[in-house]
């Protein structure tokens, strides 16, 4: 029998998958893509079309660290929310789509969701 946590994270595989393939960024609305570990929070916006990415935020880089000290984790996941439709906002994108990347649409991942609509982001 299988361990829990490799049962799990099978699943969250199964879903990315079905997800992705109906999910696609373009070059006028890119997609957020957002991966949650169990410390750390990041984002990334990509254009699939020409397989590059235009910016990314986590929680784990040097310029946003010294930010979170001392806060909870969803906190953060609010704050890398901000960074990545900063970010974003400077590169001229207004709108994207969102690929939760196979997590589910709740705590820290509705968190960042919602800090980058607050923020000015449209999906």
């Amino acid at each position: 029998m299988k361990d829990k946590s490799k049962q799990k994270r099978e699943a969250r595989i199964k879903k990315k998958t079905r997800i992705r393939k109906r999910l696609s960024g373009t070059t006028e609305r890119p997609r957020l893509v957002v991966y949650r570990s169990n410390m750390h929070m990041s984002a990334q916006i990509v254009n699939d079309e020409t397989h590059e990415v235009l910016c990314s935020a986590s929680s784990y880089a040097k310029d946003l660290r010294a930010e979170f000290a001392n806060k909870t984790k969803t906190e953060y996941s609010v704050g890398v929310g901000k960074a990545i439709s900063d970010k974003a906002k400077a590169l001229g994108i207004k709108a994207v789509v969102f690929d939760r990347n196979g997590f589910i649409y709740h705590g820290r991942v509705k968190a960042l969701a919602d800090a980058c609509r607050e923020n000015g982001l449209e999906f």
